[in-house]
Formats: structure tokens, C-alpha cells, sequence
């Protein structure tokens, strides 16, 4: 019985640990097995290039923790070339993950200055953002205003004693949410 499972005593306590629960030691990351593993991430979810890159290389990272021997620059090396390809490819279009984003953030009613924040995190560029931020016609009005209605706030409260009891709560959670104080001060005395 003790071959198939393993008795961990630990302060008193008894854990039970099978062959299944066992962590597995990573594979030795080839090209090939980069590559798949890009093309599995990517069958998943649209990307930038910068996050691709940082998806592969904390695999290798994952191997290289159980592997001391293993030189991480070789399998950033591979990383980088198969990053290239899925560029080359087309697999992986930062404007295009950038545009699919800010659209959804727009329907989402996030602000510019979120939008930003969060795609800088992404590895996308400032231009990039800017460019696709006007050509989708953005106006902080309207924007706010879906934020509001989403949260029910402001003009999206029940009474109209309830609004003006929230009226600073309100007021704070819209300019913390990135919009400008004269546009949260527009949203909270119009109606609906």
C-alpha cells in the first residue's frame, strides 16, 4: 500500500498524497516544444507580443527551477525565434490585440487613463494605443456615463434622495476610476 501512496507526517498531522498529486518535473523545452506551447496559448487567447514572450519564458524559467544545469539564455534564444515566427506568421498582431482590448474596455466603460495603464502592462506601445483610441471615436462623456449606469450610480440611483446622499461616493468613484472631475461632476447632475 505505501508504494502506490505516501504518508506525509508533518507536526501530528496526517496528509495523504497519491502518485497523481505528485508535481511533475517539467520537459526539456525544445524548439518544437516551445512552439507548441506558443501555439496552445495562442488557440486560447489573443496576445501581444510582449506577453507571448513572457508566457514562454516563465516555461523556461519552470525548467530551469528543476534543471540547475540548464542554461536559461539557450531557451530564451528559442523563445525569440519562435516569437519572430508567430510575428512573421501573423499569429501575433499587437494592434490587433491592442484594438480587440480597447474595444472591450470601451463596452466595459473603463477610461482612457485605465486603458492605457493596463495595455502598457501588455507590452503594447503609447502610439499604438493613441491611434486605435481615435479611430474609435472615443468620448469621455459617454464612456462615463456607461460606467455609471453599469455601477448604478448618480443619475442611475433608485430616489432622488439616495443621489444626493451618495453624491460625493459617487462622485470619488468616477475620478478613481480615471475620468476627469469636470466630466464625473456632468455625469452626476444630468439625468437620466
Amino acid at each position: 500500500m505505501l508504494d502506490c501512496w505516501q504518508l506525509n507526517v508533518f507536526k501530528g498531522k496526517f496528509q495523504v498524497f497519491s502518485e497523481k498529486t505528485k508535481k511533475r518535473t517539467p520537459k526539456f523545452p525544445t524548439k518544437a516544444r516551445i512552439k507548441n506551447i506558443a501555439l496552445y496559448y495562442l488557440e486560447r487567447f489573443e496576445t501581444s507580443e510582449d506577453n507571448l514572450r513572457n508566457v514562454l519564458k516563465r516555461r523556461i524559467d519552470k525548467y530551469a527551477f528543476f534543471d540547475k544545469s540548464y542554461n536559461k539564455q539557450d531557451g530564451y534564444t528559442l523563445v525569440e525565434e519562435v516569437v519572430k515566427e508567430c510575428i512573421k506568421n501573423n499569429f501575433v498582431c499587437d494592434e490587433r490585440f491592442a484594438e480587440f482590448k480597447i474595444n472591450s474596455y470601451l463596452r466595459a466603460g473603463k477610461s482612457k487613463r485605465y486603458i492605457e495603464q493596463k495595455l502598457k502592462l501588455k507590452g503594447i506601445s503609447e502610439n499604438i494605443v493613441e491611434k486605435i483610441i481615435i479611430e474609435s471615436e472615443y468620448n469621455e462623456f459617454d464612456v462615463a456615463y456607461n460606467f455609471a449606469k453599469k455601477k448604478k450610480i448618480g443619475p442611475f440611483r433608485g430616489s432622488e434622495e439616495a443621489r444626493t446622499q451618495y453624491y460625493q461616493k459617487d462622485l470619488s468613484a468616477l475620478v478613481r476610476a480615471g475620468f476627469s472631475f469636470d466630466v464625473a461632476k456632468d455625469i452626476l447632475d444630468s439625468t437620466e
